[in-house]
């Protein structure tokens, strides 16, 4: 049994991870990271294939075997702030959606960092992580698109790894395809949670765009302080050095 169904205090039935379930989501935060790392690695290989054949070599000798480490600890490291920081909750809505402390913007560094591949299998990671600490799940496909949909999408920050200003273009692709996810999720199955007179679609897009736009315009404006730009070009190059 992977789960429990309990009724909570809103007469919902929702399903809570047994201990055989917990068990069976951290294995799978840890073939995701895994993967990101593989991912990471192609990246990396194909940047390097455009290099010529002696900074090839020079770069491939620095980069074996100690770099998939080096990978693996900052999408680890990234997920676990990300989780501690998703839990400091500056507003909290009781039917779903959090404004938190920059836990989006740090799951979306592993894509910036080390490119497509891994920011989008870090996010699921996260997502999957986000399910077993914190799950609310009224139906298995609301599960698929608001844990594992949406924060994954979060890892479309790799798409501008390596364009100018690419932490700030990838956060704000990322939370767009966040947003797109929870607004669907939000007319398929939470529809009679709309307030009186509204729209379904008009009700997702503003009660999920309150608390996703408000934590975004926040870390926006801490990307844009010229320390924190600084400090993040610090540690992606460390995390990308050999």
């Amino acid at each position: 049994m992977l789960y429990n169904v309990v009724v909570n205090d809103w007469d919902e039935t929702t399903y809570v991870p047994t201990a055989l379930g917990n068990g069976l989501l951290l294995a799978a935060i840890a073939i995701l990271l895994l993967a990101a790392v593989a991912f990471a690695k192609i990246h990396m290989q194909m940047e390097k294939s455009e290099k010529s054949e002696h900074t090839l070599g020079t770069a491939g000798d620095r980069r074996s075997g100690k770099l998939t480490v080096r990978q693996l600890v900052f999408c680890a490291m990234a997920v676990a702030l990300a989780t501690v920081l998703s839990n400091i909750k500056l507003f909290h809505f009781p039917t779903g959606g959090s404004i938190t402390l920059l836990s989006m913007l740090v799951a979306c560094l592993p894509g910036y960092f080390f490119g497509l591949g891994a920011g989008l299998m870090t996010g699921l990671a996260y997502g999957v992580l986000q399910l077993l600490v914190d799950p609310y799940v009224l139906y298995p496909m609301q599960l698929v698109m608001d844990y594992l949909l949406a924060f994954g999408a979060l890892g479309l920050s790799g798409l501008f790894s390596n364009a100018k200003n690419g932490l700030l273009k990838g956060y704000m692709v990322g939370v767009l395809g966040r947003y797109v996810f929870t607004v669907a999720s939000g007319c398929i199955f939470f529809a009679s949670y709309a307030w009186e007179g509204w729209g379904v679609l008009p009700y997702s897009l503003v009660y999920n765009g309150i608390y996703i736009f408000a934590e975004a315009g926040v870390s926006i404006v801490v990307i844009l302080l010229v320390p924190v730009k600084s400090a993040i070009g610090r540690i992606r190059r460390l995390a990308l050095e050999g």
